[in-house]
């Protein structure tokens, strides 16, 4: 498909109200723009985290160089799935690409071939395993965000139900690769420890009161 765009803004935009796929206009705060607007914002932080893979000291690392090529296709596909989100049912054309049971599969794959190089958890693990496996961690939270916004438009049947099993799956992934990053590259997991007593430093005495 050609797409040809020759400027940035068009002011159409400038009453509160944006365009669907098909023409339709909605308000801006419409469920469905939230949902393709957060998958979006998912995409866009794996751009990040792609960015701190080419940079020291992941640069040198094979495990960085194969956990970039899985974030370039799976940016491909979050873009497949935002167009089919700002697509309404009655809209849809021709060679649209949608998510199914495959693009679902597949990313259980990404994970089934990750998971035989991690340790067993024995604890919930805090965000943080280095600058890339910090930037998954966020895009981890921001797709469950994702998949919260996207299970409502599946509730009013606006959307196929495999949009939110995709961003659930993917998800996993993202804490997946998280922790396959940061043993590949030596970068220490923070477990969440119960009960934790704060740092004494950051504890200060109180002062006592002069007596008169």
């Amino acid at each position: 498909m050609a797409i040809r765009i020759n400027r940035v803004y068009t002011r159409s935009g400038d009453d509160g109200k944006t365009a669907l796929v098909g023409g339709q206009r909605v308000a801006k705060d419409d469920t469905r723009i939230a949902a393709y607007g957060e998958v979006d914002e998912l995409n866009s932080i794996l751009g990040l985290t792609r960015a701190l893979l080419a940079e020291p000291p992941y640069s040198r690392r094979k495990a960085a160089r194969q956990l970039d090529e899985t974030l370039a296709f799976i940016q491909q596909e979050l873009f497949d799935l935002g167009s089919e989100l700002a697509t309404p049912p009655a809209d849809a054309y021709e060679g649209m690409i949608t998510v199914g049971g495959e693009h679902v599969t597949r990313l259980e794959s990404f994970i089934d071939a990750l998971q035989p190089d991690l340790a067993p958890l024995k604890s919930f693990v805090l965000p943080g395993g280095g600058t890339a496996g910090a930037g998954l961690h966020m895009a981890r939270t921001v797709c469950r965000r994702c998949e919260r916004t996207v299970t409502a438009l599946v509730r009013a049947k606006k959307v196929s139900p495999w949009t939110a099993r995709y961003l659930n799956r993917l998800s996993d992934l993202l804490f997946v690769q998280s922790r396959w990053i940061a043993a590949k590259t030596g970068h220490a997991e923070t477990l969440w420890q119960h009960g934790l007593e704060p740092p004494k430093a950051a504890v200060r005495p109180k002062k006592k009161k002069a007596s008169k």
